[in-house]
């Protein structure tokens, strides 16, 4: 063999070796990147190959799937009530992806998931028949909450306390999910996402917005657990008006009437005083402040319930004057209804914080569990002299003063209101909070949050008690029955 051809034959074969080295790298190490790949259409063939596993509330589904025709994608998701649990389930859409609940587990959704194959079908690829995503979701309080929000743009959120189990997530406007679910749906799609009340965004998770006056709940914890005041009867040391530190800018209490001066933290929370609060924080400092939102779940950055939730914010690197606005839950103080709900959970239940979730478990199509969420994994916040003095105080709001919209016959019943400022200059239309318990004679009880982001209503009508409250009482009431 000359020196030509053996050159050429060591060329061809080193040639042959590289195309079975590159097949096998493929087979071995690349093949799930490229199944996986978001433009690998075998991918969206198989997700809608078969009708998809469903998302359960209270042991029925609300969702399902239907056969389609003329297209190589067999079914499409609907839903059941689609704009009352949207919030909850998100969307699966053969032309724009999936979210929420539906995003996280669509592997377990549409099958494919590793966890439904045995050995084999591991080996052959063969997809299995899908998983049920079983929610912690009460029907009765999630379209207490979609009711009485209405045609407001807001979110509320339900939390039993004990538990952590979520029994309402509702965010307004919302929107049918089965418009979106197919691939010729563009038309809806553009509204949708074009539309200036945002109905995807989920606001009961992902807004975090000023929380006001519900946040002077986390401050008074934070002074009654520091000692800077023995209890919510001590008299504090609360000039009216206060004059925010190294300003000239005086700090006014919503009702210029109200006994403020030196007041009391129940007599404060019954009145919303902003100069009480305002200087609490300022005394306690920003350090101290943090230190116990952050225990009830600001700065948190990873909270998955399992939807995961924008970090509701508590800033640092302030003044002292900044760290007074912050008391009463403004200057750069941001929270979702979920957080604020949390507060409110941990309060109910004797200074404990159970970790919120609106997932149960996540079962195979035998009924097995692939995935299972315990109740009741609980962390101490406050201790419990704590919580029962504050929801003591919490239960003078709603008896005697600017939550008696939330009161329920029969029922102990604790809330505290708030408004909070919006656009530069507090140039725009507030935004109306409200954070509650309730408790019921047979042991019941509930936590809520509810956001009134924007009511339509006139800016001398936005309070927390006129447009939250209400909302908050249904909601509480559809729990406790």
């Amino acid at each position: 063999m000359n020196k030509t051809i053996r050159r050429t034959s060591v060329f061809v074969l080193l040639l042959v070796l590289a195309l079975l080295g590159r097949a096998t790298w493929v087979q071995a190490y690349g093949g799930k990147a490229l199944a996986d790949d978001s433009k690998n259409r075998r991918k969206t063939i198989a997700q809608y190959a078969q009708p998809l596993g469903n998302i359960v509330v209270a042991g029925s589904p609300v969702t399902g799937s239907k056969k389609t025709e003329g297209t190589d994608l067999e079914y499409r998701r609907t839903y059941t009530d689609g704009e009352l649990y949207a919030a909850v389930t998100g969307y699966s859409s053969q032309a724009y992806g999936a979210t929420q609940l539906e995003g996280i587990y669509s592997g377990v959704l549409d099958g494919t998931d590793d966890r439904l194959k045995t050995p084999l079908d591991a080996v052959t690829r063969k997809q299995q028949q899908p998983g049920t995503v079983v929610t912690t979701i009460d029907p009765d309080v999630q379209k207490a909450a979609y009711r009485a929000l209405g045609d407001t743009k807001g979110a509320a959120v339900a939390v039993d306390p004990a538990t952590g189990r979520i029994l309402a997530m509702v965010s307004t406007p919302s929107y049918d999910p089965s418009e979106i679910a197919g691939t010729s749906d563009g038309d809806a799609w553009k509204a949708l996402t074009t539309d200036e009340d945002k109905p995807l965004v989920n606001r009961a998770l992902r807004q975090p917005l000023p929380p006001g006056s519900t946040f002077k709940l986390v401050v008074a914890a934070a002074a009654l657990e520091d000692g800077l005041y023995g209890s919510v009867d001590t008299a504090t040391k609360s000039p009216d008006p206060y004059t925010l530190p190294g300003t000239r800018t005086v700090l006014k209490n919503e009702n210029a009437s109200a006994p403020c001066e030196n007041a009391t933290i129940r007599t404060a929370l019954r009145y919303s005083c902003n100069n009480v609060f305002a200087k609490m924080a300022a005394d306690l400092g920003q350090d101290k402040v943090r230190a116990m939102a952050e225990r009830f779940g600001f700065n948190d950055a990873e909270l998955d319930v399992p939807v995961r939730a924008y970090a509701s914010v508590y800033p640092s690197g302030m003044d002292k004057a900044q760290t007074a606005l912050t008391g009463i839950g403004q200057f750069d103080v941001t929270a979702t209804p979920l957080q604020m709900a949390m507060v409110s959970a941990a309060i109910a239940n004797d200074g404990l914080l159970a970790a919120p979730h609106m997932v149960s478990e996540v079962v195979d199509s035998d009924g097995d569990a692939l995935d299972s969420f315990e109740d009741g994994d609980s962390e101490r916040i406050v201790s419990s002299s704590t919580a029962g003095q504050l929801r003591s105080a919490m239960r003078t709001v709603v008896d005697e003063g600017t939550g008696t919209n939330a009161a329920i016959d029969g029922a102990e019943v604790g809330g505290k209101t708030g408004t909070a400022q919006h656009g530069e200059n507090n140039s725009k239309t507030p935004y109306a909070w409200f954070t509650s318990y309730a408790k019921g004679s047979d042991g019941k009880q509930v936590a809520v949050a509810v956001m009134i982001e924007d009511s339509g209503a006139a800016r001398s009508e936005v309070s927390g008690n006129g447009l939250a409250a209400p909302v908050a009482q249904k909601m509480m009431t559809a729990a406790l029955k």
